[in-house]
């Protein structure tokens, strides 16, 4: 069976094209050989499936229309069985928006492309620490702001976020009974509501329906992930999950779209408009990502639109996110 991969070039402003490039010439990744590269014409990487035509003068709106159809090519070629998974390079949301694709990022667009219902993870490729285990973050939310936060975490996601996980983590990463941990809403866990409510009412309550650990606090359960107690931790809200991952792992740690009917993954960073075309982006996430989106097709070699079933379900499942802009 092929284990072919499409790669999405990106903002074409951005590093995108450049890190695709120099992983290409990495001996790990050992050329094109199964990658199907989508993207513009004149983007600054030779693609198998181009999207459109790209010069340096177009506008930000047009990176952003070239951006959203390499996705949406991209995901066409998984569902028919073309290639069995899915790396992409980093888009700017802001041009996203003005090309007509109202999501918030990858994750949001690629769960709306294909009627799934997903958890955004960052992972960390190796241990962070002596003796322990890769981080890996998984997120409760995702691209809303922090003042949103509150009303959208809700017993219901929590639990439906650690079914899939919980799935996945079997399916994708071998792990046979996978130990998860949910990470606090306020300091200290709320400290017995000194510091808010929440963790008592809402979040440990969701904790028991999703079989997992917590709440624990989020200035302590990150490191205890990382000695091996946890194979994973649920973060309420993006950055207190995001500036865990990336103070342990910058640079090595890949992000991973769980629930998908393919694995997609993507480096831990973003497009880096500010040193695009100068030649110095490091690939180091990118090659990362490549790799272990091989992995995970090697070892699930079954690919199908499965729903996640582990856990207790949810009494919702819908995924709420936004549809493309007309």
């Amino acid at each position: 069976m092929s284990s072919r991969l499409a790669v999405t070039a990106g903002d074409p402003r951005g590093i995108g094209p450049e890190i695709i490039t120099k992983a290409l010439a990495d001996p790990r990744i050992g050329g094109r050989s199964d990658l199907v590269v989508v993207g513009a014409e004149g983007c600054g990487v030779e693609v198998d499936e181009s999207i459109g035509e790209w010069s340096e003068d177009a506008s930000a709106e047009m990176a952003g229309r070239l951006s959203g159809r390499a996705i949406e090519r991209a995901v066409e070629l998984a569902m028919e069985g073309s290639v069995r998974g899915l790396v992409t390079a980093p888009i700017d949301k802001a041009a996203l928006l003005a090309g007509g694709y109202d999501f918030p990022g990858h994750t949001e667009m690629l769960a709306e492309l294909t009627g799934s219902s997903v958890a955004m993870m960052l992972a960390a490729t190796h241990p962070s620490t002596e003796g322990g285990n890769p981080l890996r973050v998984v997120l409760a939310t995702t691209h809303i702001a922090l003042r949103d936060v509150p009303a959208s975490l809700t017993s219901e996601k929590i639990v439906s976020v650690a079914a899939i996980t919980r799935e996945y983590l079997t399916r994708w990463f071998g792990i046979g009974e996978p130990r998860i941990a949910l990470c606090a809403l306020n300091p200290h866990a709320g400290d017995s509501g000194r510091f808010g409510t929440e963790d008592e009412t809402l979040m440990a309550p969701a904790a028991r329906r999703a079989n997992i650990a917590g709440p624990f606090p989020a200035d302590t359960v990150f490191v205890r992930a990382m000695r091996g107690e946890f194979d994973a931790v649920i973060a309420p809200y993006h950055d207190v999950g995001m500036t865990a991952i990336k103070v342990a792992a910058f640079g090595s740690a890949v992000n991973v779209t769980l629930g998908l009917p393919f694995p997609r993954t993507s480096p831990d960073h973003g497009t880096a408009l500010d040193i695009a075309g100068c030649g110095i982006a490091d690939p180091s996430s990118f090659i990362e990502a490549l790799l272990l989106c091989r992995q995970i097709v090697a070892r699930d070699p079954s690919p199908g639109d499965r729903r996640p079933s582990a856990g207790p379900p949810p009494a919702n499942r819908s995924s709420g996110h936004p549809s493309r802009a007309r």
